[in-house]
């Protein structure tokens, strides 16, 4: 099993609130506490830490796309800043999101809006990057919106749905 950091999973939790409130804000503390490790100079990373050697090899299948610290081996990836918005939109810390908004803001324009970022701290632009994505200005775009209008969360955010009823069939013991 796989226990790094994933910010899609982690962020999709708190905004169809699978996770409860406390797992959010503990979520949101770990981004503020491991800035460096899981925003670095360019958000997002996608997955932290990065693999390397035998593991490496093993989820990967050696690809070398996938070198320690690039692409889906925690690279950085500039359209994950809408996700990382609306989570602190919904956790009420805006302070997060403004934060990450401004290193994308700095660099990400002047790059050419480039697909991901390299590096552990995301300083390079990713070694097969590909330049002038719309994915990266849509998550940029869609970023500022929700920090100009958080109402515009609703949108995207789902509340816990209290009146769910229990599934009639018992899980199966083979499970």
């Amino acid at each position: 099993m796989d226990f790094r950091w994933f910010l899609v999973g982690n962020c999709l939790a708190i905004l169809s609130s699978l996770a409860t409130p406390e797992q959010a804000k503990a979520i949101m503390d770990l981004i503020e506490e491991r800035w460096d490790d899981l925003i670095g100079e360019m958000p997002l990373k996608i997955v932290f830490p990065a693999l390397e050697g035998h593991d490496w090899q093993i989820v990967t299948g050696s690809d070398p796309k996938n070198t320690r610290w690039s692409y889906h081996n925690g690279g950085s990836w500039p359209v994950l800043i809408w996700l990382l918005t609306a989570a602190s939109i919904k956790t009420y810390r805006p302070q997060i999101a403004k934060r990450a908004i401004e290193l994308v803001e700095q660099r990400l324009c002047k790059d050419g809006w480039p697909e991901y970022y390299d590096g552990k701290t995301g300083r390079l632009i990713g070694k097969q990057a590909r330049k002038h994505q719309t994915w990266s200005c849509a998550g940029y775009l869609v970023a500022k919106m929700m920090i100009e209008n958080p109402a515009n969360l609703l949108m995207i955010s789902l509340d816990e749905d209290k009146k769910t009823v229990k599934p009639r069939l018992p899980r199966c013991h083979s499970w």
